[in-house]
């Protein structure tokens, strides 16, 4: 996985996480590798990459980080994960993976994304890349506010 695809995506999602939660500190944790088919934890936006790359992009939570999150960008304290929270998530995911391409087109690389898809639910795994038995690695990135913790999990490969 070359760094060059991660990297759009760390950064993005780390000045938008900043941005929308009203300038709240947000600390970058150790980056590590996992498996594709590890449990998520509660919330996750996935959003699909084609082009010169094919993979995806999750954003990984809590139900009670996504909620945090939730209600700081709509300014009200929202109690259940309704339609306006998973809106709200899906609408971060859009935002962070759209201008995260936009950067990597500006750098040359040619993108397309899926609209994000939000799985909400417990012991859910997302399985490996489709069309291969391989079993991709996804490198993540946590992002933890005073909302809770988002890991930024990015599996890629460069297409064939």
């Amino acid at each position: 996985m070359r760094v060059e695809y991660i990297n759009p995506f760390v950064e993005t999602s780390y000045s938008i996480l900043k941005e929308v939660l009203g300038g709240t500190e947000v600390k970058r944790g150790d980056l590590y590798l996992k498996s594709t088919a590890m449990p998520m934890m509660g919330v996750a936006a996935l959003v699909g990459l084609a082009g010169d790359v094919e993979g995806r992009v999750l954003f990984d939570m809590t139900v009670e980080t996504a909620l945090n999150i939730a209600s700081k960008m709509n300014g009200e304290q929202l109690t259940s994960f309704d339609d306006l929270a998973k809106a709200t998530i899906s609408e971060l995911a859009n935002l962070i993976t759209a201008q995260a391409v936009t950067k990597l087109q500006e750098l040359g690389f040619k993108f397309d994304l899926t609209p994000p898809a939000l799985f909400v639910g417990q012991k859910m795994e997302i399985a490996a890349l489709s069309g291969t038995s391989e079993n991709v690695e996804a490198l993540i990135v946590p992002l933890i506010s005073e909302c809770g913790k988002i890991e930024v999990n990015v599996a890629v490969r460069e297409r064939t």
